[in-house]
């Protein structure tokens, strides 16, 4: 069997690894681990990579593993192999999200084609987007992704609920903004210098809003000492929902998740997230009531069209693989 890169694997599981690494996940914490054996793929929860102030259940990492599960299982599709996936294998080993066997031959279709070239191509994008509406047929194919892998999109113009979503941002915005343990948590994963192979770099933050518009963006460090510039003044918003909270939910909503923002970057649109209302306790119940009747909210997305900005850096591929060896056993 060939191996890759050095590092021991089948080229086909090294690809596929690779394109997982490049989910996206909290401040770039990259908060999964993946467990080789032979033809299988365990995706594995890295609790210390977890947020501990921001995301102190783990929920956000949860959706973050998903999306790396979906890029991993879209890369072996758009390679020609079967890719079924258990989530929750093990009721013993909570932290073991997702099993990923590579089975028989599989004929890629165009979409899969279409997801796997758009996995390098995806990247959160912080800075302005143009005053630009997101055309109706758009629209249709992000439902379609979401509703694809077992979510919901909501999709949220002016109305009652985009201002108190707006309001419910700044909000939380403000709570966190005067946390000090939230502060030296954001401070150490963000404005990172070059090099750094996960946080966020300083270059891949947004500049200042002038003047401050509708939505309240999250600011990173790094992003203060670049010119405010006007930011689009209503983005399309949308929430990624399903119908039942807990781990499996989540798992299966960042799968969701990502398969709605890389059919986003097939469609030439941008997306970057509004996670400070989800990760304040007062404020997410909030948000949780404004969405009670359609189902559990899990993401909150500003999508819109924007000028291109380069992917951040991860880790590679070595730093986040364990191979069993099975001649120990």
């Amino acid at each position: 069997m060939d191996m890759g890169m050095g590092n021991g694997l089948p080229p086909l599981i090294e690809r596929a690894v690779e394109a997982a690494t490049r989910a996206p996940s909290a401040y770039n914490t990259q908060p999964w681990r993946f467990l080789i054996d032979g033809d299988r793929i365990d995706v594995v929860l890295d609790r210390a990579r977890v947020l501990g102030v921001a995301d102190p259940d783990a929920r956000e990492a949860r959706l973050s593993c998903g999306a790396a599960v979906f890029n991993l299982c879209v890369s072996l599709r758009a390679n020609g192999r079967r890719a079924p996936v258990r989530l929750l294998p093990d009721r013993l080993q909570p932290d073991l999200l997702a099993a990923i066997t590579i089975e028989g031959e599989h004929e890629p279709s165009a979409a899969d084609h279409a997801l796997g070239k758009a996995v390098p191509r995806r990247h959160t994008n912080r800075r302005p987007f143009f005053e630009r509406a997101v055309p109706a047929h758009a629209r249709r194919e992000l439902d379609k992704a979401a509703a694809a892998s077992g979510a919901r999109l909501a999709l949220i113009e002016a109305s009652a609920r985009y201002d108190a979503i707006a309001v419910l941002t700044r909000r939380a915005e403000h709570i966190q903004a005067t946390d000090e343990r939230f502060q030296a948590e954001t401070e150490y994963w963000t404005g990172r210098p070059a090099g750094h192979t996960d946080g966020v770099p300083a270059h891949a933050a947004g500049p200042p809003p002038d003047p401050d518009g509708a939505l309240r963006l999250r600011p990173f460090r790094g992003g203060e000492t670049l010119p405010a510039r006007p930011y689009e003044q209503q983005p399309l918003l949308a929430a990624l929902l399903t119908t039942a909270p807990g781990p499996r939910a989540e798992i299966q909503a960042g799968m969701a998740l990502q398969h709605v923002l890389l059919t986003a970057t097939t469609l030439g649109l941008a997306a970057s997230f509004l996670s400070q209302p989800l990760e304040v306790p007062a404020t997410c119940r909030a948000v949780a009531d404004l969405f009670r009747a359609e189902g559990t909210v899990h993401a909150l997305l500003r999508i819109g069209y924007g000028h291109p900005a380069a992917p951040i850096p991860r880790r590679p591929v070595a730093e986040v693989v364990t191979v069993r060896d099975n001649t120990r056993r």
